[in-house]
């Protein structure tokens, strides 16, 4: 007597080797520094309640509020994704440690001084105290980016790759994405202002470059739960992931000459184009993942005995 399953061997993904590793897996300690960032956002906004958000001469503390949000979001997203990266446990360690303790530093800076009424970065007629607190920030803000590179880099190995292709894949645009967004963050830092030009603002381009990390590893983690074949999910995260890369280009292009992305001129209505059509291939792969679990109660595997 034999027993043999029906329907399995229609299933692409019982072909797929087990996956191991998880998002956030063994990164207690980040998503908690990030959490940590929303709480620090919360007293800032109870700040504002009762005393306003400037402080005089330089501070405010609305964009502190801010920045810890972002900050927060910026590492919950990297605790989620660094386990894909196929460093040693030594590697992630140093990376961890090394972004736990100039997070904190960040969130020092950027609340202290503000609250102070101090500019945390371009400082006017501070102290000695508030211009090493500056320059503490720059340095903090450029091994920031050093240590991002390094992640990065651990992305683009095929051992990562091998581990969950749909998702690193995603990973991979994010991170290009992302040192987009910290490129952006040092033409800031140089000019001394968030404008430039006659109407373009760098933080267009350097908020979507980090929201990235949230948005393109997001359409391959739907895909996942999709009945497509592996090659076909890595299409559509290819679609979702070069759209919203020529579309941060476009705003990129469109802050580079000086132009408002708030206006209807070609760049900016091309990257609100491209941005969409990201979103779409999310709401694609997210109808496929509920027509592929309907389709699977449909066709469960049954036990047929054959003599």
């Amino acid at each position: 007597m034999m027993i043999r399953i029906i329907g399995a061997e229609d299933d692409p993904k019982s072909e797929e080797p087990a996956r191991k590793i998880r998002l956030f897996q063994g990164e207690g300690l980040l998503v908690s520094l990030g959490l940590f960032g929303f709480v620090l956002a919360a007293i800032c906004v109870v700040w504002m309640l009762f005393y306003g958000s400037e402080v005089a001469p330089y501070g405010n503390v609305s964009k502190a509020a801010s920045f810890n949000a972002a900050l927060g979001i910026f590492l919950i997203s990297t605790a989620a994704v660094l386990p894909l990266s196929a460093m040693s446990a030594r590697g992630k360690a140093i990376f961890r440690w090394s972004y736990v303790m100039l997070s904190l530093y960040s969130y020092f800076a950027e609340n202290v001084q503000n609250m102070r009424g101090m500019n945390p970065r371009f400082v006017k007629g501070g102290t000695s105290f508030d211009l090493a607190v500056a320059a503490g920030f720059t340095l903090v803000a450029m091994l920031l980016i050093v240590f991002y590179c390094v992640l990065a880099v651990a992305f683009f190995r095929s051992r990562s790759y091998e581990l969950r292709p749909e998702l690193v894949l995603a990973i991979r645009y994010a991170m290009v994405a992302v040192l987009i967004s910290f490129a952006a963050g040092i033409w800031l830092s140089m000019t001394g202002s968030r404008l430039t030009g006659g109407n373009g603002n760098m933080i267009w381009l350097h908020g979507l470059g980090f929201h990235a990390i949230q948005a393109v590893p997001f359409v391959a983690w739907l895909s996942e739960r999709t009945s497509l074949r592996p090659q076909d999910r890595c299409k559509w995260v290819h679609m979702a992931g070069g759209a919203y890369m020529i579309g941060l280009l476009e705003v990129g292009w469109q802050t580079w000459i000086g132009g408002a992305m708030l206006e209807l001129s070609p760049l900016p209505l091309l990257a609100l184009f491209f941005f969409l059509l990201s979103i779409g291939v999310g709401c694609y792969m997210l109808w496929q993942s509920v027509v592929g679990k309907k389709r699977s109660k449909v066709s469960r595997p049954s036990l047929e005995l054959e003599g």
